[in-house]
C-alpha cells in the first residue's frame, strides 16, 4: 500500500469516506461526525499539504490529516511550546476494517513527526466516544485530559475534547511513502 498526498479532486472521496464512518459510528450508538463537515475547509486542509491518502492499487483505502496546527482552546501555551504535530480525521473504509490500517497510519504520522523535529504526536477525539479513546490508548497513545469549552470547527459546541499524545518516533509501517519529507517544525525560543 501506498501513502500519498491528497489532491483536490480527492474532496469527495474523503467527503464519502466520513459519511460512511459517521453511518458506522451511528449503528454503535455513536453521534461523532453527524454534523457535515465544511468541503471547502477540507480542501484548504488539502490545499495546505496536511491530508494524506492511503491507496491500494486503484483504491483509496484510508486517510489521515498530519499538522503542525494545533486546534485552537484545546492545548495549552506550555504544551504548544514543545514541538508537536497533531493528527485529525483518521478514517479506514469499512471493508478494509480489521487490518490493523488505522494503527499503521499513527505509526506512520509518529515516524512523519520525528523526521519533522516533533516530540509529540497529539490528537484529539470524539468526547463521549469510549471505544475509540481505548483503540488510541491501545496504540500507545496517552491520555491528556478532556476539553468540553469552545466550539466545534464545523459549528455548535466542543465534542471532541478529549485529548491524548504519544512520543514521535521512528517506526516501520510498510507502507510505501510517496509523500514529500515532512518540513522541520519551528521550535519555541
Amino acid at each position: 500500500m501506498i501513502i500519498t498526498p491528497a489532491e483536490p479532486h480527492d474532496v469527495a472521496k474523503l467527503l464519502a469516506f466520513r459519511e460512511e464512518a459517521a453511518a458506522w459510528l451511528r449503528s454503535l450508538g455513536s453521534d461523532q461526525w453527524s454534523r457535515p463537515y465544511p468541503a471547502d475547509k477540507l480542501l484548504a486542509t488539502i490545499q495546505a499539504g496536511t491530508v494524506f491518502m492511503l491507496r491500494d492499487g486503484p483504491a483509496t483505502v484510508g486517510t489521515i490529516t498530519l499538522t503542525p496546527d494545533a486546534e485552537d482552546g484545546l492545548w495549552t501555551d506550555e504544551e504548544l511550546a514543545e514541538p508537536a504535530m497533531f493528527v485529525n480525521k483518521l478514517t479506514i473504509a469499512r471493508e478494509y476494517a480489521g487490518q490493523n490500517l488505522g494503527g499503521r497510519l499513527l505509526d506512520w504520522a509518529g515516524d512523519r513527526a520525528h523526521r519533522a523535529g516533533a516530540r509529540w504526536v497529539r490528537l484529539d477525539a470524539w468526547t463521549t466516544n469510549e471505544a475509540l479513546q481505548r483503540y488510541y490508548l491501545a496504540n500507545g497513545f496517552m491520555y491528556v485530559r478532556t476539553v468540553r469549552e469552545g466550539a466545534a470547527v464545523n459549528g455548535g459546541p466542543r465534542v471532541s475534547g478529549w485529548l491524548a499524545q504519544r512520543a514521535a518516533r521512528p517506526t516501520h509501517h510498510g507502507f510505501t511513502d510517496r509523500t514529500p519529507e515532512p518540513a522541520p517544525l519551528p521550535f519555541a525560543a
